[in-house]
C-alpha cells in the first residue's frame, strides 16, 4: 500500500485525487439492450452471457428502488456512463501498463505491496482489469487466479455453475443492474486442500467522472482451503455523481477458510451500492474485514449462509461518516446449518454532521439446533451535529439458540481530550488518537499496510482534507 506517513503533516489526499484525463478506447452511457450488447461484443463473450445479461436487464426494469435506506433518487442511470473501456489491454507486467495509468497504481502502493507481500494482483482501471498477476509456486498448487472475463471464456462450466447464483439478480434491483452490465473483477478458484500462504489482492481504480463501475468478483474454494482475499476501492472527487455496484460471491467448501479484507476509500461524490455474499460449507470459516470511508452514500450489509453443520462467521467493520455523508453498513448471517456460529462486531465514527447507520439482520433457521449469534455495534460522535443509528434485525425459528444484541453510543470524552492536550498534544492530533484507539480492533485484524492507510484516512478525516 501507501508509503508509511507517521505525521498528520505528511499525509496527502493528493494520490487518491490524482485525476488522469478521460481517454477511453470504448465507452457507453446509459442502460438499455442496445448498450448491453454493445458491451458483450465488445468483450467478444458466449451467447449465454450475453443472455443472461438481457435477462438481468428485464429484472432490473420490473424491481423497484429499495423503500428504506438513504436516499438514493439522485442515481439516474440515463446520466452514469456504464461501460468505460481505458486504452489500455490487459498485462502481467507492469512495465506494459500505459504510463498514466501506472502512474496511478505506483501513487497507490500497488506494485510495491506485491513485491513485498501479496501472492499475487488484480488491478481495475475504470471498467477493465489492466494488469493480473500470480505467483508460479500458485500456479503449480493448481490455483487459478484471472480475470472475470477470463473465466467466461476459460472455465466456462465452473463460471455457468456459480455466476450470480449466490447473489441473483433478484436480491434487489443493483443487483439485477450489476447482472446487465457488470465488467472486470477477479476469479479465483483454490484446489482441495491447497493453503494460500500470501494474499491475493485486487485493486479497483474508478478515474472516469460521471461513471459506474460493476466488477464481479467470484471466489470458489474446495474442500480445506485456505486463502485470505484482500480488496482495495478509490477514486478522485468530481463535482458530479459516481456510482459504484460490484458484486462479490464467495463459495466456502466443508472445512475451508476464507478471509476477506477489504478497504473502500470512495470520493464524496459517490453512492457505493455493493453487494457481497458468501456461502460456507461443513466445519468452514468465514472472517470479513471492512473498513468504509469516502462516499456519499454507502449501502453495503455482507451476508453469509451458514449452510453446513459447525461452520463459522465472524465480521469486523469500521465506518466513519463525515459531512456530506451517509454510510448505512452493517452485516447479515442466516444460520441454516447446526452448531453454527456468527459474530458480527462493529464501530462506526460520525463528525461534521455525518450519518452512520448500523443495520444487521440474523436469521436463525427452523433446523438451526445449537446456533449462536453476537451482535455488537458501538457508535462514536464526535459533534452535536452528527447522527448514529442502530438498526438490528433477529428472526428466529428454533428455540435452541444462543442470541445476543449490544448497541452502545457514545461522545468523544472532552476528559480525555483536555489530558492529551495538557500533554502538549494538538486538539486535533488527541481527537484523531481516541479515534484510532476506538477502531484498533478492526485495525488490528487487516494486514500491515491497510492498517497504515485506515489510521491515514483517520487523520485526513481530521485534518478536513479528505475529499
Amino acid at each position: 500500500m501507501a508509503e508509511r506517513k507517521t505525521q498528520i503533516a505528511d499525509i496527502d489526499r493528493s494520490i487518491y485525487d490524482v485525476k488522469n484525463a478521460p481517454d477511453a478506447a470504448f465507452q457507453t452511457l446509459g442502460l438499455n439492450g442496445d448498450i448491453i450488447r454493445e458491451i458483450s461484443k465488445e468483450k467478444n463473450e458466449p451467447e449465454w452471457m450475453l443472455e443472461f445479461r438481457l435477462k438481468s436487464l428485464d429484472v432490473y426494469n420490473q424491481l423497484d428502488l429499495p423503500p428504506w435506506g438513504p436516499d438514493i433518487s439522485e442515481v439516474n442511470l440515463d446520466n452514469i456512463v456504464s461501460y468505460i473501456k481505458p486504452k489500455a489491454g490487459l498485462s502481467s507486467s507492469w512495465e506494459e501498463v500505459p504510463e498514466d495509468i501506472k502512474n496511478t497504481f505506483d501513487r497507490l502502493g500497488i506494485p510495491e505491496a506485491e513485491k513485498q507481500s501479496l501472492a499475487g494482483v488484480g488491478a481495475q482501471y475504470d471498467s477493465e482489469v489492466v494488469y493480473h498477476s500470480i505467483q508460479a509456486e500458485l500456479e503449480k498448487q493448481g490455483v487459478v487466479y484471472i480475470t472475470m472475463e477470463q473465466a467466461v471464456r476459460d472455465y466456462p462450466e465452473l463460471v455457468k455453475a456459480h455466476f450470480m447464483k449466490c447473489v441473483t439478480p433478484r436480491e434487489h434491483k443493483f443487483a439485477a443492474l450489476h447482472g446487465a452490465i457488470w465488467s472486470g473483477g477477479s476469479f479465483v478458484h483454490v484446489p482441495e486442500g491447497v493453503e494460500v500462504a500470501m494474499p491475493l489482492q485486487s485493486y479497483f481504480r474508478l478515474n472516469a467522472p460521471g461513471a459506474g463501475q460493476f466488477e464481479h468478483t467470484l471466489i470458489i474454494l474446495e474442500k480445506g482451503s485456505k486463502l485470505h482475499f484482500i480488496e482495495g476501492c478509490s477514486a478522485p472527487k468530481y463535482s458530479v455523481i459516481n456510482l459504484h455496484a460490484g458484486c462479490v460471491e464467495l463459495f466456502v467448501g466443508d472445512g475451508a477458510s476464507l478471509r476477506y479484507s477489504t478497504i473502500e476509500n470512495w470520493s464524496k461524490n459517490m453512492y457505493n451500492l455493493n453487494t457481497k455474499k458468501s456461502i460456507i460449507g461443513k466445519g468452514s470459516k468465514m472472517e470479513w474485514v471492512s473498513g468504509s470511508f469516502g462516499s456519499k452514500v454507502s449501502m453495503l450489509y455482507p451476508q453469509t449462509v451458514l449452510q453446513g453443520d459447525n461452520s463459522t462467521m465472524e465480521f469486523t467493520g469500521v465506518t466513519f461518516a463525515a459531512a456530506g455523508q451517509c454510510l448505512d453498513t452493517g452485516a447479515k448471517a442466516v444460520h441454516v446449518g447446526k452448531n453454527t456460529s456468527s459474530t458480527i462486531n462493529t464501530k462506526s465514527v460520525s463528525k461534521s454532521g455525518g450519518a452512520a447507520v448500523f443495520r444487521s439482520a440474523v436469521r436463525i433457521g427452523e433446523k438451526a439446533d445449537n446456533s449462536k449469534s453476537t451482535v455488537s455495534c458501538e457508535s462514536l460522535m464526535l459533534d452535536n451535529i452528527s447522527r448514529s443509528d442502530t438498526i438490528p434485525a433477529i428472526d428466529v425459528h428454533n428455540s435452541l439458540v444462543d442470541l445476543g444484541h449490544e448497541a452502545k453510543i457514545g461522545r468523544i470524552s472532552e476528559d480525555a481530550i483536555f489530558y492529551l492536550m495538557s500533554r502538549g498534544i494538538k486538539e486535533t492530533d488527541a481527537k484523531a488518537m481516541i479515534v484510532r484507539g476506538f477502531a484498533e480492533p478492526v485495525a488490528k485484524e487487516l494486514p500491515l499496510e491497510y492498517a497504515v492507510e485506515m489510521n491515514n484516512l483517520i487523520n485526513l478525516e481530521f485534518e478536513g482534507a479528505i475529499g
